[in-house]
This record gives structure tokens, C-alpha cells and sequence, in this order.
């Protein structure tokens, strides 16, 4: 039997790193593993949407929760990526942990998460993040800082004796996935992929391994 190896991100040189047959249990591991190398924000991802004309847009965002029913960020559903997804509800995620070498991509259908759901995570957001929803006309012409100022003390003043209630502008998405790709980096860029696809929201996981 060959002897495992231990490569530089913590991972076996063989198998096991795809052993895993779910493809969110194989994720919860490798956010975990993550969590413990990456410097900053292991739960950062980009995140692609596109307008109805269907041009393409992409930039960072948070994973602020995912389960069996998908990945989910929030955001100001008047921002740019909100308008896009209200057109055109199909996105893709991409993870990248340069301290890993891994990468995560995900594609999907996209659902806005329930009012409960967005007022129980708007509700441990840091008061002035609250605020800030409130404040930010997101993705929309600012004319000076200054302004953006005035408006975060005008809801500080607001709220400085109450709880912030969450803006019916600002609520969550719900990533559904179709497709989760897994990729690791190896030497003379023969990397591992392993896709897990599957059709509909409640179609049974197959995968496939891909060229690199």
C-alpha cells in the first residue's frame, strides 16, 4: 500500500481529500479548514450575476449561512447585484483560499430567504452596521462623503434609544445550487476537480471528475 503524504495545505496525497460523497459536508470541511489558514474573511466570495441584457457583473460578498438548501448572502435589494437578480434570479459563487490552494464554484438558481430569516441575521448585525443599511443608498451616485455622513447620523439620531428595524429594502438571497465544483491545486497544473451536479432543487448529487 503507498504511504500517505501530507501536501502543504494540510490535505492526503490521495483520495481522501473527495471522500465525501455530500457535497455541502465536503464544503463544511474545507470552509472549516479555511477558517483556520486563511488570514481574513474565509468567507468571502465572488459572487457573478447578470442584467437583463445579460452582461455580466461579479464582485465580493460574504457568506453569511448555507445548508442543504443552498448558500446565502445579504444585501440592499436596490443595489446593482439586487436589481440583477430581480431580472435575471441565476448566479455563481466562486470561494478562492490562496493559503489552501483551493477553490469552490457554484452555480445555480436564486431565491430571496424569508422575512423571518432576514430579520433574525439583520438582528445580530453590530448596530452601526444597521445603521448603515439604512444610511447607504447602495450602487447608487454619491455626491461626497460628507453626504454619506449626514445620512448615518440622521439614523444614529433615529435609533439611539430603540432597536433598528431591518429596511424592507435589505434582505437575503439564497443560492440554490446546480452545480458545486471542488479544486485543488497540484504540481505542473494537473489539478484535481470533482463536480457534484444534480438537476432541480431536489435532484439526487452525481459526480464527475474533470480534466484540469
Amino acid at each position: 500500500m503507498t504511504a500517505k503524504t501530507e501536501n502543504s495545505d494540510g490535505a492526503k496525497n490521495d483520495e481522501d481529500i473527495f471522500a465525501s460523497g455530500n457535497p455541502f459536508e465536503l464544503f463544511r470541511e474545507w470552509l472549516a479548514l479555511a477558517g483556520e489558514k486563511e488570514p481574513n474573511d474565509p468567507n468571502a466570495m465572488a459572487l457573478a450575476t447578470a442584467d437583463e441584457d445579460g452582461l455580466p457583473d461579479v464582485r465580493m460578498v460574504l457568506l453569511k449561512g448555507f445548508d442543504e438548501a443552498g448558500f446565502v448572502f445579504y444585501t440592499n435589494l436596490e443595489s446593482d447585484k439586487g436589481r440583477e437578480l430581480a431580472a435575471n434570479a441565476k448566479a455563481a459563487l466562486c470561494f478562492h483560499w490562496k493559503s489552501l490552494r483551493r477553490q469552490v464554484r457554484v452555480r445555480g438558481q436564486v431565491e430571496r430567504v424569508s422575512d423571518a430569516e432576514a430579520d433574525a441575521y439583520f438582528a445580530t448585525r453590530a448596530k452601526d452596521s444597521q445603521i448603515g443599511a439604512w444610511a447607504s443608498r447602495q450602487s447608487r451616485p454619491l455626491e461626497s462623503r460628507f453626504a454619506l455622513e449626514k445620512e448615518v447620523a440622521k439614523y444614529a439620531a433615529k435609533y439611539a434609544l430603540k432597536e433598528v428595524d431591518r429596511p424592507p429594502h435589505w434582505s437575503g438571497f439564497r443560492i440554490v445550487p446546480e452545480r458545486i465544483e471542488f479544486w485543488r491545486d497540484r504540481p505542473f497544473r494537473l489539478h484535481d476537480r470533482l463536480v457534484f451536479l444534480r438537476e432541480g432543487a431536489q435532484g439526487h448529487w452525481r459526480t464527475e471528475r474533470l480534466f484540469p
